[in-house]
């Protein structure tokens, strides 16, 4: 389990699901867009929702777990960037099977 460490927060999800988050987050705020990112919250902590906004000006940190970088699905990447770009904002979502098998 990696983190992502926002405003004095870590937040842990999956290394894989961290990776695409990343290229999410870091294409967003290259472009100096703040946006709301929403998961649902591990059963050991409630099984609820949580949200947070996102802002360029705010530091961010990602930590990964382990040292190899993984095989980006782009069909889910291409999902979850949707939905960023939305005016629900980045809902992380279970992933999908990439069509092109990547």
């Amino acid at each position: 389990m990696g983190s992502l460490i926002y405003d004095g927060t870590a937040i842990q999800f999956d290394d894989r699901l961290l990776t695409h988050l990343q290229i999410i987050v870091v294409q967003k705020l290259r472009r100096d867009e703040a946006f709301l990112m929403s998961w649902r919250d591990a059963e050991q902590i409630g099984n609820g929702r949580s949200s947070i906004w996102i802002h360029p000006a705010i530091p961010l940190y990602f930590k990964f777990s382990g040292s190899r970088i993984p095989t980006i699905n782009r069909a889910w990447l291409s999902q979850m960037t949707t939905s960023a770009n939305s005016s629900q904002g980045l809902v992380i979502t279970p992933e999908i099977t990439d069509p092109d098998g990547e």
